[in-house]
């Protein structure tokens, strides 16, 4: 049952984290990143740290992303013009993310 829970939490921490940072809304990705953090604190309750857990509710979602949310709530920023030169940087961006990744293998292998 422990291997079940624990398998939730992962796939929902993961995909959440993903969707932060593809969200296209940044009040939805705030609130994914609400959502992680909660999945992030059953996983550290699997393990029987619940004080991390604990923390890490009080601590990163009630403080922390509560405030990011009101920020991006309150700011009028306009995101259409910030996506204009997007393409233009993505042969840079996938380039840095592929070394980061060979990177990672490396060390994991």
């Amino acid at each position: 049952m422990t291997a079940i829970f624990f398998y939730l939490f992962a796939i929902i921490t993961v995909a959440s984290a993903f969707m932060v940072i593809s969200a296209r809304n940044p009040v939805h990705a705030v609130l994914f990143l609400i959502l992680a953090f909660v999945n992030s604190a059953g996983l550290f309750m699997l393990t029987g740290a619940e004080f991390l857990a604990l923390l890490l509710i009080v601590v990163y979602v009630g403080a922390v992303a509560v405030l990011f949310l009101f920020v991006v709530m309150m700011l009028d920023v306009d995101f259409v013009e910030l996506r204009e030169g997007f393409l233009q940087y993505l042969p840079v961006g996938g380039l840095v993310g592929a070394i980061v990744l060979v990177e990672l293998l490396m060390v994991v292998g």
